[in-house]
C-alpha cells in the first residue's frame, strides 16, 4: 500500500500541477489550518471518521458515549453501504397495489404513487416507502462510573477538547472525569468498515472506564437517528466466540443479520451485560487499544491493530489531499475568503468519507436518516459530480457501476410505462426499486446523470475502453430521453409533457410542461449519446437526432424565462417564487444552447436575486445560481449567491451544511459547493478568462491546482 502512495507523489511532482498562479499550494498548510476542535459540549458539532462506505461518527468524548445529548443535534451514527434492515412483510403488499394510471397519447401508463385510494393500498406504499431503511450498526462508547458507582452524565465531563486532524482521519478527544484526565485517539481503516482507538486514564486502571457496545432495533421513520434501543424482544445479539484478546458478536434482527469482530491489545476481560450490551473492562494498565469490525460476515476478516488502521488513514489521507484539486485564498484580502477557503476544504472532506462508496449518498449520508437513508438519484449530480472536475474521478467509479447493478430494475420500469430504453428511478435502496411517491415518481431530471457522469470519466480518462464500458448505459438512457417527449403537431416541436414534475417541484404533475432546465438537460444529454456514438464509429441515431433539434423553447413572458410553459405569473406569484429556482440551471449547470437568450437568462437571474422567496431554497440552489452568474460574467453576483445570508446556506463547523432541525445534515450542498467551485476557478470548455468566478477588483488571489474546466 505505501510503496504505491509513495509512487502516486512522485508522479504528481514530476508532471506538475496546472494552477492559474505561479507556484505550488503548501497543501498539507492550507488543509490543517481548517481543522476543527470543539470545547465542549455542542450537540450539532460532533466529528466523524469514515471511508466512503461507512461512517462513524463521535461526541465530545471521542466515542458515542452520550448519544441521546447529540440525538436532536448531528446524531451519532454507525451506518455502511450494506447495512439495512426491512420489516417483513406480512400482509403481503405487493408493488402493483401502489400503482396510479395515467393517459399518455393513449395508453395507460403507471406510477408507483405515495397517496391511494384504499387504507391498504395507502398501507402498501408506506410499506415500500419505509423498507429497506438503513440500519444503525451499533453504540460504542464508553461506560463512565463515579467512585461511587453512578453512571456518567454529559455534565459530569469537563474540559473537553474534541478535534478532527483532517490531514490523518484522526479524532482525538481530551476531558477529566472526576479529576482525572482522559485521552482518546480514534481512526477509520480506509479499506475495511472498522474503526480502532487508543484510550489513556488512570480511569483504565482503577476499572471507572469501560468500553461499551449497545445494539439497536431499526427505525422505519423518514428522519430518524436510525437506533431503536426499546424494543429488545426484535432483534438478537449473541456472543459467538471470544478469547483472551478478541470476541465475534452475531447480530439478527428479521431476515437481516451480520456480525461485530472485536480485538483489544491489553488486560482486559469481555463480556455479554444484557441482551443487547457488552462490555470490555480493562484492567491492568492505564492504555487500552481496540479495533472493532462491522461486516455482513467477519469470522474470515483480519482484524489490525490500533497502530496499522493509523497508518492506513494517514497514508490514505495524506494521499487524497496531495493528490487532486485545491483552491487556496489566502493571498485573497476580501473579508469571505478565509470562511469561502473553509467551506472548500471541510467539504472535501466530507464528500470523501459519506459519498465516495460503492453506492449513491443519502442526502444526510452515513450520519443518519433521511428519507429512510435511501438515496436520491436526482441529488446523484451534486453528490458526486465534482469529483471528476477535482481530478478525483476514482471517486465516483462505483457509483456508476451501481447503475449497471439496477439497469434491469430501470428497463422494467421503461417496459412497463410503454418507453424505449431505461427509466431511471428516483428515491431507492440497494434494490433499485422506485419508493412510491406522489412527487420522486414523476420527477424525470436524474435521466441524463448517468450521460454526464460518462462524459466526465471520459473527458478524464478519452480512451476506447471508456466507451465501451459506459456505452451501454449512454445509449440506453438515449432511448427513454428519445421515447419520452411527446410531439405536439400544432407547434411541431417535442413536449415535455404530464405526468410530470419538475426540479423546482411545487409544480403540479397534471399540468407541467415544458420545464427550461429540462428541456435544456435532454437537449445536452441527447447531443452526448450522439457524440458518443460518433466517437465509436457508428451513425448517428435519426430518432434521437429528429427529438434533439425539435424540443421546444424554453417559454418566457415579459422577458424573463418560465419556470414552466405557460406560467406567466412566475414571478409576480409569490406562490411560484419559491423552492428550488431551477430556470437559472438551464444556464448554470449546463452550457450554452441555442434556444436559451443569454440576455433574457441574465434579466430572469437578476429578477430571481431580488425577488425569490430565499427561505424556501435548498442548499445547492446557492451553488446553482453563482454557476449561471459566472457563465453570464457577474462574478460579483456569484460570490453573492455562493454566500448568501440564509438559514440553509449555513456550514456548522463541522463544515455541514445545516437546513433545518429536521435536516442538520446535506451533502448535496458541500457537493455543490465543490461542483460550483471548479467553475469559479478553471471555468468551462471554451472560456478563456483566467478564474472566471472572482471579481478583479484586486481583493482575490485565488491560487488552485489540478481543477478541470466544467461542460
Amino acid at each position: 500500500m505505501y510503496s504505491k502512495f509513495f509512487v502516486i507523489i512522485i508522479l504528481a511532482m514530476l508532471l506538475g500541477c496546472s494552477s492559474a498562479e505561479e507556484g505550488k499550494i503548501d497543501r498539507k498548510a492550507l488543509v490543517t489550518r481548517h481543522n476543527i476542535t470543539v470545547e465542549g459540549y455542542d450537540s450539532l458539532t460532533s466529528l466523524s471518521v469514515g471511508n466512503g462506505n461507512f461512517l462513524f461518527t463521535t461526541d465530545l468524548t471521542g466515542l458515542q458515549t452520550f448519544y441521546d445529548d447529540y440525538e436532536l443535534g448531528m446524531p451519532l451514527g454507525t451506518q455502511s453501504n450494506w447495512g439495512w434492515h426491512s420489516n417483513p412483510n406480512t400482509e403481503n403488499y405487493t408493488w402493483d397495489e401502489t400503482l396510479k394510471y395515467f393517459n399518455v397519447e393513449g395508453r395507460e401508463v403507471p406510477y408507483r404513487h405515495q397517496l391511494r385510494d384504499t387504507p391498504r393500498a395507502n398501507a402498501a406504499c408506506n410499506y415500500f416507502r419505509e423498507n429497506p431503511h438503513r440500519l444503525h450498526l451499533g453504540m460504542v462508547g464508553f461506560e463512565l462510573l463515579k467512585e461511587n458507582g453512578d453512571l456518567a452524565s454529559i455534565d459530569d465531563i469537563e474540559k473537553a477538547k474534541h478535534s478532527l486532524d483532517l490531514w490523518t482521519g484522526a479524532i482525538t478527544s481530551e476531558f477529566v472525569f472526576e479529576g482525572q484526565p482522559v485521552k482518546v485517539e480514534v481512526y477509520s481503516h480506509q479499506d475495511k468498515d472498522m474503526i480502532s482507538a487508543r484510550v489513556s486514564s488512570p480511569l483504565v486502571k482503577s476499572g471507572q472506564l469501560s468500553i461499551r457496545w449497545k445494539f439497536p432495533f431499526g427505525v422505519p421513520q423518514n428522519t430518524h437517528a436510525g437506533y431503536d434501543f426499546n424494543a429488545p424482544e426484535k432483534h438478537q445479539s449473541f456472543l459467538s466466540s471470544s478469547s483472551e484478546n478478541s470476541a465475534l458478536i452475531s447480530r439478527t434482527l428479521d431476515n437481516e443479520s451480520y456480525q461485530v469482530a472485536l480485538s483489544w491489545k491489553g488486560d482486559a476481560s469481555f463480556e455479554k451485560a444484557d441482551d443487547h450490551t457488552f462490555k470490555l473492562r480493562p484492567s491492568g494498565s492505564e492504555t487500552i487499544e481496540f479495533s472493532c469490525l462491522f461486516a455482513p460476515e467477519a469470522e474470515q476478516i483480519s482484524l489490525d491493530e490500533f497502530d496499522v488502521v493509523k497508518k492506513t488513514s494517514v497514508a490514505e489521507w495524506a494521499s487524497y489531499w496531495s493528490n487532486g484539486g485545491m483552491v487556496d485564498f489566502s493571498g485573497s484580502t476580501d473579508p469571505r475568503a478565509h470562511e469561502l477557503e473553509r467551506r472548500v476544504i471541510l467539504s472535501q472532506y466530507l464528500t470523501k468519507v459519506q459519498s465516495s462508496g460503492n453506492m449513491p449518498p443519502a442526502e444526510t449520508g452515513l450520519t443518519y436518516n433521511s428519507w429512510y437513508g435511501k438515496f436520491h438519484l436526482e441529488m446523484h449530480w451534486w453528490h458526486i459530480a465534482h469529483f471528476a472536475q477535482w481530478q478525483r474521478e476514482h471517486l465516483m467509479t462505483e457509483q456508476l457501476d451501481f447503475y449497471k447493478e439496477i439497469y434491469d430494475v430501470a428497463l422494467q420500469t421503461a417496459q412497463d410505462q410503454g418507453y424505449e430504453g431505461v427509466r431511471w428511478p428516483k428515491m431507492i435502496g440497494p434494490s433499485g426499486e422506485n419508493s412510491p411517491s406522489s412527487v420522486g415518481s414523476y420527477l424525470v431530471w436524474q435521466q441524463p446523470h448517468i450521460i454526464w457522469f460518462a462524459e466526465q470519466m471520459y473527458k478524464q480518462n478519452p480512451t476506447p475502453e471508456t466507451l465501451e464500458k459506459y456505452k451501454k448505459l449512454v445509449f440506453a438512457t438515449a432511448e427513454f430521453m428519445a421515447d419520452f417527449p411527446e410531439w405536439n403537431e400544432g407547434k411541431k416541436q417535442f413536449d415535455l409533457a404530464p405526468p410530470l414534475i419538475p426540479a423546482q417541484e411545487h409544480w403540479s404533475r397534471e399540468t407541467t410542461i415544458n420545464p427550461p432546465f429540462e428541456l435544456a438537460y435532454w437537449y445536452w444529454g441527447l447531443t452526448k449519446a450522439q457524440e458518443w456514438r460518433e466517437r465509436l464509429s457508428m451513425d448517428k441515431n435519426d430518432e434521437w437526432e429528429h427529438v434533439r433539434l425539435n424540443l421546444a423553447t424554453p417559454d418566457k413572458a415579459n422577458g424573463v424565462y418560465l419556470g414552466i410553459e405557460g406560467a406567466v405569473n412566475s414571478y409576480t406569484d409569490i406562490e411560484m417564487m419559491r423552492d428550488h429556482p431551477m430556470v437559472l440551471g438551464a444556464y448554470g449547470i449546463l452550457p450554452d444552447w441555442d434556444k436559451i437568450d443569454p440576455e433574457i437568462m441574465r434579466k430572469t437571474m437578476h429578477v430571481i436575486s431580488d425577488r425569490w422567496d430565499w427561505p424556501s431554497t435548498w442548499g445547492w440552489d446557492y451553488p446553482m445560481s453563482a454557476m449561471a452568474a459566472v457563465r453570464m460574467g457577474e462574478p460579483d453576483l456569484a460570490l453573492e449567491f455562493l454566500l448568501k445570508d440564509v438559514q440553509k446556506n449555513t456550514y456548522l463547523k463541522n463544515g455541514h451544511n445545516y437546513q433545518s432541525e429536521r435536516l442538520r445534515v446535506y451533502l448535496p450542498g458541500n457537493g455543490g459547493l465543490l461542483q460550483t467551485m471548479a467553475m469559479m476557478c478553471a471555468g468551462w470548455e471554451g472560456c478563456k478568462i483566467e478564474n472566471p468566478g472572482f471579481p478583479k477588483d484586486g481583493k482575490w488571489n485565488v491560487k488552485w491546482e489540478n481543477i478541470s474546466p466544467v461542460f
